[in-house]
C-alpha cells in the first residue's frame, strides 16, 4: 500500500479535532441535531478518510457521508468519527516499522524516512 503521509496525517488531526469539539457538544446535549454548517465542514473530511481507507479500511461498507437532510444528533456524529479514527489508526499501524527504537511510515512496504509515532493498541 501506497499512503500519501502528509494527506494521511492531515485528514486524522482534522478527524481528531472534530472528534473532540463533537465530543463537548454530545456531553452537553448528545440528542440535539447537528447542524448543516457543521455536517458542510465534516463531510468533506468524511470524504477525504474514504478515499485514504478504501473499501480495505473503511469502517462501514455503505456509509460515505452524512445526509445534510436528515440531520443526526451529536452522538451519532461522535460514534462515526470515532469509527473512523479507530480504522484511520488500523490503517496507520499496517503501514509503519520499527526501527531500532524509532518508528517511520513505510511505502510499499518499505521503510522510508518519514517518523511516526508508534502504533496505538490496534493489532497489526
Amino acid at each position: 500500500m501506497n499512503v500519501d503521509v502528509s494527506f494521511f496525517e492531515k485528514t486524522q488531526a482534522q478527524l481528531q479535532g472534530l472528534f473532540d469539539e463533537i465530543g463537548i457538544l454530545s456531553k452537553k446535549k448528545p440528542d440535539d441535531a447537528i447542524n448543516k454548517f457543521k455536517l458542510k465542514i465534516i463531510n468533506p473530511i468524511l470524504f477525504q478518510a474514504n478515499e485514504l481507507l478504501d473499501e480495505e479500511y473503511k469502517p462501514f461498507s455503505d456509509f460515505d457521508h452524512f445526509d445534510e437532510e436528515s440531520l443526526p444528533t451529536n452522538s451519532d456524529v461522535l460514534l462515526i468519527l470515532s469509527q473512523y479514527l479507530n480504522c484511520l489508526e488500523k490503517l496507520r499501524a499496517d503501514n509503519i516499522v520499527q526501527n531500532n527504537i524509532r518508528w517511520f511510515w513505510k511505502k510499499n512496504g518499505v521503510k522510508t524516512d518519514i517518523p511516526t509515532a508508534p502504533p496505538k493498541k490496534i493489532s497489526r
